[in-house]
């Protein structure tokens, strides 16, 4: 016992010192290591709070943007809706408007009577608008039977004979009475128009280009005077005289020889002919009216002579003394109608 003793009896101090080191772990007591493991749980459990708190937040975005989203559809439901509500009442008044004109209609639905008067004046006008299309085929119109009926008239009055060779003896008696009426009485001429520059019909300085306002004259107010004067008179021929004044062209060259048949045959514009003197000036800008009137329909038929007094004539057909300077007066162009020369038109 007491060998026993003495081979395993040690210290009271290394017997506790063993126990020590069998309570430590990894050079930590177990108070330690228990102290770490609830710290590590906390940062874990941190970290999850921490991740929970993230989607929370994301799911409250998320949650916002949605019933954002919801706002909106709901106005565009509550749109859609009053859309609808407005096409229907848009539906019911076009309804009540076809009622309402199906039952107009049902009014005025003739009776069988009616209808039957409203066919046959139907028809009757059909025939009398054949009639009048082949009566305007073979060239008659309302003018030639109005002029009939006054000639029946006029025949009526007079008691004329209804043989034919004493008509015709009476019509003659009658034409060589005119014929000597109207050499009892003096000729009236035409007018002539005067348009110059005084009175606002402009050209371009120096050139045959019109102004916009004086074209529109032409094509307006003097068209429908030159028409209503061939009419009148009988004639045929309008002479367009270009005047001037006598101030001096600065130009060496000209080539109105060259230009003038090709813009008279619209093949060329006015604004290209260079006139080296006042006669060359006074036949551009006679060339350039005649060309605005023959545009005009109302003078078609009727011959344009275009012509040149240069600066020779003075206002109220008077030749020029020499009297220089700058007129406007004297700027003008003349519109002249005549009748053609028959004898010459003959002999050609």
């Amino acid at each position: 016992m007491v060998a026993e003793m003495a081979v395993t009896g040690e210290p009271s101090s290394q017997l506790e010192h063993k126990g020590y080191n069998r309570g430590l772990i990894l050079g930590l007591t177990m108070a330690e290591s228990m102290l770490l493991l609830v710290f590590c749980l906390l940062l874990v459990a941190a970290a999850i709070i921490n991740n929970e708190r993230t989607q929370a937040l994301k799911a409250q975005v998320d949650l916002k943007s949605m019933q954002q989203e919801m706002v909106a559809v709901q106005q565009e439901l509550a749109t859609a809706k009053r859309e609808r509500e407005a096409a229907l009442l848009d539906l019911q008044t076009a309804e009540d408007k076809l009622k309402q004109a199906q039952e107009q209609l049902q009014a005025l639905t003739l009776a069988s009577v009616d209808r039957e008067k409203f066919e046959k004046e139907w028809r009757d006008l059909q025939l009398a608008k054949q009639e009048l299309q082949k009566l305007k085929d073979s060239g008659i119109t309302v003018e030639k039977i109005e002029e009939f009926q006054r000639t029946l008239v006029v025949l009526q009055e007079n008691k004329l004979p209804e043989d034919a060779a004493a008509l015709s003896a009476r019509l003659k008696e009658l034409r060589a009475a005119e014929t000597s009426l109207a050499a009892s009485k003096p000729h009236e001429w035409p007018p002539i128009i005067n348009l110059s520059e005084a009175d606002g019909n402009y050209f371009r300085s120096g050139s045959a280009e019109l102004e916009a306002s004086f074209e529109a004259k032409l094509r307006g107010a003097v068209s429908d005077q030159i028409a209503d004067a061939l009419q009148r008179y009988q004639v045929d021929v309008i002479e367009v005289v270009g005047h001037t004044d006598e101030q001096p062209i600065s130009r060496r060259g000209s080539n109105l020889d060259q230009t003038v048949m090709e813009v008279l045959d619209g093949k060329r514009s006015i604004a290209g002919v260079v006139p080296a003197d006042n006669a060359g000036l006074g036949l551009a800008r006679a060339v350039s009216v005649a060309n605005a009137l023959k545009s005009d329909g109302k003078l078609k038929g009727a011959t344009i002579l275009p012509l040149s007094a240069a600066q020779l004539i003075l206002p109220g057909d008077v030749v020029t003394t020499g009297q220089a300077g700058a007129e406007e007066t004297r700027r003008r162009i003349e519109i002249r109608i005549r009748r053609r020369n028959q004898e010459q038109q003959v002999a050609e």
